[in-house]
């Protein structure tokens, strides 16, 4: 696992490097707020594609192959994005590295459940701790960079450090299932403690999109510099990274659909009080409570879409739930950078919030008696 540690802080940083430099996108190269958002839904879009195509070939025995492609696409993404002049570029960039993160992740996560199967929960709360590692070092480190270098700086670093990592990926093997699900995206779906995992992760990832495509923009209108939004995001990762691998732990023993019920419902108060909030020194503590709420969620929802899953099915489950929840992120991006510029940030964060309680509740319905015992 040390291997696929590395690989997903690695992932997850240039992740938040981009995220973090929106406003200097916009700012550079003049493109609009739903252009901004239409960057970040790119790479749902392409990790959606790659998740729902490709996640079941863990399963079958491919996975160490199937991550080497995702790194290969990775690299070539960030390479791009040190060139990328133009809204098409920087698009098609995006899409390269949605599609290689993508590629990669459902095959971590079936290995993390397969390595030692009495400690799935605590192994996904690590896998997810790490990836907030990168989240937590992304911000600063592109925000340093990008005042030291300006906007391919942070790009360059990335892509070098991608391919730091090849002889780490080169060396990981991934076990697949002796009795793998023939069409398992159709037999899953069919599942109602799926369809529970399903509504949950379309709760999850609408704040996920929103967050990802308008925080950087929004705080930056409140009068916040790009150092401080550097600041906030990794703030918001901190707790992560701290509760993150014992709430994984905690998972595995409780009902998972009651926690998850009550993490997504304190992140739903929390989305909201941004609408109500203009101070940027206020808005940090909704913003850590918000961060602790996710860090449940995190690992919860995934150990969830495992139980529901089943062994067979390990990696198409994930698959199946990333890839949904990647689209429905996409659609965030694009109708809140849409909704932001047309209505104002109180109109998105009560947008989403209102999104999230009817998933809730469509979760509870389906969910309810189901997710424990399967």
């Amino acid at each position: 696992m040390r291997a696929l540690f590395i690989l997903s802080t690695v992932l997850m940083g240039g992740y938040a490097a981009i995220f973090t430099l929106l406003a200097q996108l916009r700012a550079i190269f003049g493109f609009t707020e739903f252009e901004v958002g239409a960057i970040t839904a790119s790479a749902f879009l392409a990790g959606f594609f790659a998740q729902i195509t490709l996640s079941r070939l863990a399963d079958t025995g491919h996975g160490a192959r199937l991550m080497k492609i995702g790194m290969a696409v990775s690299i070539i993404g960030a390479g791009w994005m040190c060139v990328a002049d133009s809204l098409s570029a920087w698009i098609l960039a995006r899409v390269l590295l949605g599609f290689g993160a993508g590629a990669v992740r459902p095959a971590m996560r079936r290995l993390a459940f397969v390595i030692n199967p009495a400690q799935a929960g605590e192994m996904l709360g690590r896998l997810a701790a790490w990836e907030m590692v990168g989240f937590l070092v992304g911000p600063i480190l592109a925000s340093v960079l990008f005042e030291l270098g300006g906007i391919a700086l942070p790009f360059f670093c990335l892509t070098a450090v991608l391919l730091a990592v090849v002889p780490f990926v080169l060396r990981v093997t991934i076990p697949g299932s002796e009795a793998p699900l023939e069409k398992p995206m159709r037999a899953l779906l069919k599942r109602p403690a799926m369809q529970s995992c399903i509504a949950l992760g379309v709760a999850f990832y609408l704040a996920v999109g929103a967050f990802d495509a308008l925080w950087a923009l929004f705080i930056s209108d409140l009068g916040a510099s790009q150092l401080y939004i550097g600041v906030t995001l990794s703030l918001f990762t901190l707790p992560m990274i701290l509760v993150a691998p014992f709430a994984g732990r905690y998972a595995s023993q409780h009902n998972l659909l009651r926690l998850l019920t009550k993490s997504l419902g304190l992140a739903v108060i929390m989305i909201t009080s941004y609408a109500f909030i203009d101070s940027i020194w206020w808005i940090c503590l909704p913003l850590v409570i918000h961060a602790i709420a996710d860090a449940v969620s995190m690992p919860a929802t995934q150990l969830a879409v495992g139980k529901a899953s089943g062994e067979a099915a390990l990696a198409a489950g994930q698959g199946l739930f990333g890839a949904v929840g990647l689209i429905v992120a996409a659609v965030a991006s694009l109708g809140g950078g849409y909704l932001y510029q047309t209505a104002g940030a109180a109109a998105v964060w009560i947008t989403v919030a209102s999104a999230m309680i009817i998933c809730l509740a469509f979760a509870y319905w389906r969910g309810r008696g189901l997710l424990e015992s399967t």
